[in-house]
């Protein structure tokens, strides 16, 4: 794909923020089952929800671009979901366990709203709204889900995990 200008990009940035949705879809379910909490399972199992809504929402942009939503893998989500799961296979504490998955969830919301943050800017940029309402949408769900981690970590797991070194 050729990039000439704004529209190009911001199509292009979709297309990967749309394979990273179908990667994390793909994950979430060995984070969950990894996860000793019920808080977290919980939360993990809330996003995979979100993550689905999240998908039909990014169908619903295309359609309205009318593009495909396919054609880019994210390797940058490729690469945190390897981590993640480097992280499952490594022999831990339940409690830290789950502060690791805490980190590692945290990973991808941050790419997430990284992302949708600048799709939000390009649809705004190309007087794009009903595209942008629905990006926002998003965004505002991603960064909502990790308000929810930072705060199940600050007050439940994290303080588990450390107890483990004393």
């Amino acid at each position: 794909m050729k990039l000439n200008n704004l529209k190009d990009l911001f199509i292009h940035e979709l297309k990967d923020l749309y394979n990273a949705e179908h990667q994390i879809m793909k994950a979430m379910p060995k984070m969950v089952d990894a996860a000793s909490s019920g808080e977290l399972k919980r939360a993990l199992q809330d996003h995979m929800r979100e993550t689905e809504t999240q998908i039909e929402r990014l169908d619903k942009v295309f359609g309205m671009l009318d593009e495909k939503a396919t054609g880019e893998k994210c390797k940058a989500m490729e690469g945190i979901i390897k981590e993640s799961e480097e992280m499952i296979s490594t022999r831990a504490d339940k409690n830290v366990m789950d502060a690791a998955l805490i980190a590692m969830a945290q990973r991808v919301e941050h790419y997430e709203i990284a992302g949708y943050g600048t799709v939000c800017t390009y649809a705004k940029q190309l007087g794009m709204q009903e595209v942008l309402d629905q990006l926002q949408m998003i965004l505002s769900e991603e960064k909502k889900a990790d308000e929810k981690l930072t705060y199940i970590a600050e007050h439940n797991i994290n303080v588990k995990a450390e107890h483990n070194a004393k």
